[in-house]
């Protein structure tokens, strides 16, 4: 069997893909590096990593074995944790991931809610859209993501935390209420790629990415923004219900209705199968669902996030 070492070796580099950038995680030489992979290959008895390939890329039995390598190491740390808990040397420390488009109303939130729930627990939070926050649960650097579903992976747990509605912001239509027919030829105020609200966004209005103006060019994730844009240029944004702006006009937020039902999205949680942090997860799993509870009997059409 290899080391803890000579896997995180492994792991780091089929990260990189570059032996220069990976030394300088690994703090090593890169002559010490390639020497240590090539004696890990050596004792698994199959190359892990395609060299004649610029960058490097893993081989078939490369694929499969980094991922197996990584839970190793997240056990191994899971009880370095454990120990250090129980010998009162540090605080519990969650990392929890959150997608922009939930972090912007829900955050100032949690922090009250889990400071009383879990006060001995600290609390870390990252913000990345969704493929990058599925990434980094994947490599172990965070402990639980927050996300709009649907996600479903074996390794993980995946729990509705609750629903809510897509409502569109704009001056067209009557208050209350607007077909999304009554959106074709009016400007679409999105996100910039990567987040998944646009996506849904794309998807339930039929938009051509072509029909957005060609002087808009938006990289970011601010919602304000986008409602200042319709506000100022007409058009059109859509907005999750649970988010507010000071930035809105009086009538501007309506439901949005399709023969489908009105667009919402499932706001989910997902975290290890397997980990001591499991119960304050589930209380952290339980705390946001009795502060967004579900009420709403309309027909509702859940949008995926890709």
């Amino acid at each position: 069997m290899i080391s803890l070492q000579q896997m995180r070796y492994l792991v780091i580099l089929s990260e990189e893909l570059q032996f220069s950038r990976a030394s300088e995680r690994c703090f090593v030489t890169q002559p010490t590096l390639s020497m240590q992979v090539k004696k890990a290959e050596d004792q698994l008895g199959y190359t892990v990593f395609d060299r004649a390939s610029s960058p490097l890329s893993l081989t078939p039995y490369g694929a499969e074995l980094i991922p197996i390598l990584r839970e190793i190491l997240s056990e191994n740390e899971n009880l370095r944790l454990l120990n250090d808990r129980m010998a009162g040397k540090i605080k519990e420390e969650i990392r929890v991931g959150i997608i922009p488009t939930v972090s912007v109303y829900m955050l100032t939130r949690l922090f009250s809610l889990f400071s009383s729930a879990l006060p001995n627990v600290r609390f870390l939070y990252v913000e990345h859209p969704t493929e990058t926050l599925l990434l980094e649960l994947e490599k172990g650097t965070i402990d639980f993501g927050i996300l709009a579903g649907p996600y479903q992976q074996a390794k993980y747990r995946t729990v509705p935390l609750y629903t809510e509605e897509i409502e569109v912001y704009t001056a067209l239509g009557k208050e209350g209420g607007i077909e999304v027919s009554a959106l074709d030829g009016q400007q679409p105020w999105l996100l910039s790629k990567g987040n998944c609200l646009r996506t849904q966004v794309i998807n339930f209005c039929n938009i051509s990415e072509t029909a957005e103006a060609p002087s808009w060019d938006y990289i970011g994730g601010n919602m304000d923004l986008l409602v200042e844009m319709v506000n100022i240029n007409g058009g059109y944004t859509l907005l999750p219900s649970e988010f507010k702006s000071t930035k809105e006009q009086p009538g501007f937020r309506k439901r949005l209705a399709s023969p489908y039902g009105y667009p919402a999205r499932e706001i989910i949680g997902v975290f290890a199968q397997r980990s001591y942090k499991t119960p304050h997860m589930e209380r952290m799993v339980k705390e946001i669902q009795l502060a967004y509870p579900q009420t709403r009997n309309a027909p509702l059409h859940i949008l995926d996030w890709k």
